[in-house]
């Protein structure tokens, strides 16, 4: 998916809204457990309800890797069924992945070859040569890690050297490697008013926003700072979305959750004259 197909997107359908597929077996509606595929016929329920009012979905790796072969096989059949009944929605793996060239090229062939995800999610730790080899496949987007939601985020994101802060270090560095058209960045959304000196740093950049909902973060504030002219986000809700209710109207539940949010967006969009 290109910049430009993802605005035309945010524009059409109002909303910049991301639902994240945290999909944790342990917490599925347990009327679901009598299915062959547990996971992904809750990640297609919920897609079904969620679609109308989002414009993306992030599967947090994470939770299909902790069940195994079928892990693997429902965030697969989850990724087909987006891109057969969804195709303009984008999609994002949650990997957090950074390693030396060689294996960086097979994750990127995992997921981008493979599993056909639109983007990926990179720790920029071990530096360009880590990053690269995701920026060589056509169509396909690097979400880079700056400046993350956790408490723990001040451990090393902070750390100035020369007056500047490591998470606008990697921001600045990684600019020379790939264009706002190839490269987003994961910003928090409990990171509040830093959103101003993101903007210093990434001014036309799209940014991924998790932490609104469960963790706190404040989506009226995350746009006062972080909108751009082209909106210019993709503000990511999962737990408060997919687990808004564990029973069999969860789905419902979960399209009530997302319409409350697109709602708001859209106001917002139309304050912004976007």
């Amino acid at each position: 998916m290109t910049r430009e197909q993802l605005i035309a997107n945010i524009r059409r359908s109002r909303s910049f809204l991301c639902v994240g597929l945290d999909t944790d077996i342990k917490k599925i509606p347990q009327h679901l457990m009598e299915c062959d595929d547990p996971m992904c016929a809750f990640n297609k329920a919920v897609i079904d309800a969620t679609a109308p009012y989002c414009v993306a979905y992030k599967p947090n790796i994470a939770f299909y890797e902790s069940q195994g072969v079928k892990g693997w096989t429902a965030l697969g059949k989850t990724i087909e069924y987006l891109r057969t009944n969804y195709p303009g929605h984008f999609t994002i793996a949650d990997a957090k992945r950074g390693d030396i060239g060689n294996t960086s090229r097979m994750y990127a062939s995992a997921f981008f070859d493979d599993l056909k995800f639109d983007s990926i999610t990179v720790a920029p730790y071990m530096g360009e040569d880590s990053v690269t080899p995701f920026l060589g496949h056509d169509g396909k987007w690097v979400i880079l890690l700056a400046l993350t939601s956790n408490p723990g985020s001040h451990d090393f994101q902070f750390t100035e050297a020369d007056n500047t802060p490591l998470w606008r270090r990697v921001i600045e560095t990684s600019q020379k490697w790939a264009g706002t058209d190839k490269m987003m960045y994961v910003v928090g959304a409990t990171q509040g008013r830093m959103f101003e000196q993101i903007r210093q740093a990434a001014p036309d950049s799209f940014l991924l926003v998790p932490g609104v909902g469960a963790q706190g973060g404040s989506l009226e504030e995350v746009c006062r700072y972080g909108l751009t002219r082209e909106c210019g986000l993709l503000v990511n809700s999962s737990r408060g979305i997919i687990y808004a209710s564990a029973g069999e109207d969860f789905a419902e539940r979960a399209a009530d959750k997302a319409r409350e949010l697109r709602d708001q967006m859209a106001a917002i969009l139309e304050a912004a004259g976007i």
